[in-house]
């Protein structure tokens, strides 16, 4: 089951130029190019967004990084594995 997607705007018309025998295989497997492509395009965007959080909290994660190596886990005592 898909996911829904966060993006809800109107669809926007776009070229995109793919390999000839690529679409016309797609075609002749009834794959949907452009439902193809929307999801593939809408996977790297998610990736591309965790990448862009990670570097933007980074500082924030070596941080609770270092206080969890100096510390120990906030409630470790009461962990039960």
């Amino acid at each position: 089951m898909n996911k829904p997607s966060r993006f809800s705007a109107p669809k926007k018309p776009t070229n995109v130029s793919l390999p000839a025998d690529m679409v016309e295989e797609a075609k002749r497997l009834g794959i949907n190019v452009s439902q193809a492509c929307e999801a593939g395009l809408s996977k790297e965007v998610r990736k591309a967004l965790g990448e862009e959080w990670k570097r933007e909290n980074k500082e924030a994660i070596e941080s609770w990084n270092k206080w969890v190596a100096e510390n120990g886990l906030p409630l470790a005592k009461y962990r039960q594995f």
